[in-house]
């Protein structure tokens, strides 16, 4: 599977395709699209940035409740 890195990642973290696509300003289905084929290192980079970047979102809203 192309991009499993990325799905485990995601999966791990506990974010959503569609939350991945919205911070990429894509829709769903074009998310999911570019993860048939294998991405650049460069577009991983920044992909893995925003898994980050929602997971620490979601980290500190569950905090806060």
């Amino acid at each position: 599977m192309c991009n499993a890195d990325i799905r485990a990642e995601a999966k791990q973290a506990g974010v959503f395709l569609y939350a991945i696509a919205d911070k990429l300003g894509v829709s769903e289905p074009t998310m999911t699209r570019l993860l048939r084929r294998e991405l650049p290192t460069e577009k991983k980079k920044q992909i893995k940035g925003i898994i980050a970047e929602i997971a620490a979102e979601q980290r500190t809203e569950n905090s806060a409740k």
